[in-house]
């Protein structure tokens, strides 16, 4: 989850390689760096532990010449976050930039100490780098030193080589990591995404699993994992969806939550024309006899909320797994069950890995992803995309809505296929759907309410959420909100969960939030709330205006959220718990958008 550029161009490289680190710092922000060939041929860089500030600060001081260079942006694995574990790694004549995991370094490094050379850092990345200048000290010319290096790594890799004396050569590989080439006039770039490359070109080649690529400004060769020559689409992106800016909003997260009616609008009249459902053609349920839901964080929270609409109206059994221990288990799968796998990048390595591991053992695989060009979108039998357009803070909002979206939609084809709706039944569901951008629209409204009540959370040394049915995964990703952004522990559970133990933390001191709409559920859910508050427990109720006068006599506070919605009212109550979380964050004075600790794409295992 690193952010690797690179640029052969005709200007000074070094301010260009600290823009598009920028636009990768959501990637990783514990320590930064830069490498760059000179006229001369000269190799040098310049690295910094912290946010991307302070390289920029140190170029300013120590500037950089040349028109070749690599830069990396880190999320700490292998080695704290310090100046002598940054990237790029240089031993002698290359320089290394790497996203990723290096499985055998260990063996590896043993093997560079016994030739004499000793490493300098904690990082498996730098073994990658003493290889390599081994390999050209035996006389091996760059681009063959780079391969005999790569042909020993196991792992999951995005590599990035630069070498001294060479003005116009990179060597670019992929392993598992995502890796793309840009195509310029008389230039070359190569970027974890499109996103870095957007400012240089709109002319892109996604790598292959195991490629590698010798790049000059001429063009790039491209050879597959068994070193032929491969030919690789060149992608014409639109550069105007990758744009990244706060809109005028003070963070990226307030901005994208805002953002949430209109994106939610767009996935759904990609997948709604009027009273009808479009899909592809291979979406077809009728033969289907389990489904699996496979994710990550936010999004296997989305596929729990999917689980109740899966089951409850096309009575399709749905098995739910985190993606990280999907394959360790070993499930037994139907040869007649589908597995989705759900992912903001569509690069996440847990979700891309369980992907691989159910493809042969499935009818089919579908992607359920905001990256249409991203490795799950291409390894799956089908990539439905999320349209949320990109999302910069770390912490998933309009990604998560997105996702809800698509699988509301999938879940009411599922009934279509298997005659569990009549055409008027799918009617209403169709018209709950598409009002719900009109209804999040009001709910943006809590946001103020928010935060006067963050103030009392921020105080909080924990907080609890509560919900039933679809409700209960979105307490749970409040509470992951709420860790993820100020810090303070909290946690989610079912409602009737309560009593089995974690009444036990209940007192004046503790925040509950209860999420309660006026359904089916409501009166079991306000008898555990009574519960709450019998033990002294502060609830802050989320309910609509008949819940809230119900129920609302004796509670700290309340946020009152429009009714409508249907059986996809859990998507609502997912925007307050972004708001408590974000106004709580920005109280405590915590980085909103680049909270300690986490990258937003986690394409490491």
């Amino acid at each position: 989850m690193c952010g690797i550029i690179g640029i052969l161009g005709d200007h000074e490289v070094s301010p260009q390689l600290v823009e598009a680190l920028k636009r990768l710092e959501y990637r990783g922000y514990d320590s930064a760096g830069v490498a760059t060939v000179d006229a001369s041929g000269q190799l040098d860089r310049r690295r910094a532990v912290g946010k991307l500030v302070n390289l920029s600060d140190r170029l300013v001081h120590e500037p950089l010449q040349g028109h070749a260079g690599i830069g990396h942006t880190r999320w700490a694995t292998h080695g704290a976050a310090t100046e002598v574990n940054a990237h790029p790694h240089r031993r002698g004549p290359v320089a290394v930039v790497h996203n990723g995991i290096i499985e055998n370094f260990r063996e590896l490094r043993d093997e560079v100490v016994a030739l004499g050379l000793q490493p300098e850092s904690d990082t498996d990345t730098e073994t990658v780098a003493l290889l390599t200048a081994w390999h050209m000290s035996q006389g091996l010319p760059a681009v063959d030193a780079a391969r005999a290096t790569l042909s020993r790594l196991h792992g999951a890799f995005a590599l990035a080589f630069l070498f001294e004396g060479e003005r116009d050569l990179m060597v670019a590989a992929r392993k598992g990591s995502p890796l793309a080439i840009g195509h310029g006039s008389g230039q070359m770039f190569i970027g974890s995404d499109a996103v870095a490359l957007a400012p240089f070109t709109d002319r892109i080649t996604y790598l292959e699993d195991g490629d590698h690529a010798v790049i000059t400004r001429a063009g790039a060769q491209v050879f597959n994992a068994a070193g032929e020559l491969a030919n690789r689409e060149v992608q014409q992106i639109d550069v105007g969806a990758t744009q990244i800016d706060k809109g005028g909003y003070r963070h990226f997260m307030a901005k994208e939550i805002a953002e949430q009616p209109a994106v939610l609008g767009d996935a759904l009249s990609h997948y709604i024309k009027g009273d009808r459902i479009v899909l592809p053609d291979a979406i077809d349920f009728s033969q289907v006899d389990r489904l699996t839901l496979v994710g990550c964080g936010t999004a296997y929270y989305a596929g729990c909320v999917a689980r109740y609409w899966f089951e409850s109206l096309a009575g399709l059994p749905c098995d739910l797994d985190v993606a990280s221990e999907f394959r360790y288990r070993e499930p037994p799968l139907s040869p007649n069950s589908w597995s989705m796998f759900i992912s903001q990048s569509g690069e996440t390595a847990d979700t891309l890995a369980a992907l691989h591991y159910a493809r042969d053992k499935v009818a089919k695989t579908v992607g359920v992803v905001n990256v249409g060009t991203s490795a799950i979108a291409r390894d799956a039998d089908i990539a439905l995309p999320t349209l949320a357009g990109i999302e910069v803070g770390v912490a998933s909002s309009k990604a998560f809505i997105c996702q809800l979206a698509v699988l509301a939609v999938l879940a009411l084809k599922a009934a279509q296929d298997r005659g569990r709706l009549t055409k008027d039944q799918l009617r209403t569901h169709l018209a709950d759907l598409r009002a719900m951008p009109g209804l999040l629209n009001q709910v943006l409204t809590v946001s103020d309410e928010c935060r006067r009540l963050a103030g009392w959370l921020s105080e909080a040394q924990d907080v609890l959420y509560l919900g039933r049915g679809p409700l209960y995964p979105v307490a749970l990703e409040g509470a992951l909100k709420l860790k993820e952004l100020s810090y303070i522990h909290a946690e989610g559970y079912a409602s009737g969960e309560l009593k089995h133990g974690p009444i036990a933390l209940i007192d004046r001191n503790v925040p509950v939030v209860v999420l309660a709409p006026r359904d089916a559920l409501f009166e079991k859910t306000v008898s555990n709330m009574q519960e709450v508050m019998a033990r002294h427990g502060q609830v802050l109720l989320i309910s609509d205006a008949a819940g809230v006068e119900k129920a609302g006599h004796g509670i700290r506070a309340s946020l009152t959220l429009p009714s409508g919605g249907g059986i996809f009212q859990a998507m609502l109550y997912a925007v307050p718990m972004q708001y408590l979380a974000y106004h709580t964050a920005v109280a405590k004075g915590t980085d909103v958008d680049q909270p300690r600790n986490l990258a937003k794409s986690v394409t490491v295992e």
